[in-house]
């Protein structure tokens, strides 16, 4: 990946989700990949960054979400 901002790298780095039980990595992951392609189709700038915060805002709730349910459910 070609460097970026720093708002951008600050933002992506809170997309991982490898370190979640197997049950939030498949509510995290498609945010994570998400935010990989935006990152990669559309250059850096306020718009961007607003975007993904929002994008990370949605993730933190889907995960907060599942966390309302066991593996099992």
């Amino acid at each position: 990946m070609a460097e970026r901002h720093p708002a951008t790298e600050h933002l992506l780095r809170y997309f991982a989700y490898d370190h979640l039980p197997p049950h939030l990595q498949a509510v995290s992951k498609p945010c994570g990949d998400l935010a990989q392609e935006l990152v990669d189709a559309l250059p850096d700038g306020p718009e961007l960054s607003a975007g993904l915060r929002r994008l990370l805002e949605a993730k933190d709730c889907f995960v907060r979400a599942a966390l309302d349910t066991t593996p099992e459910d």
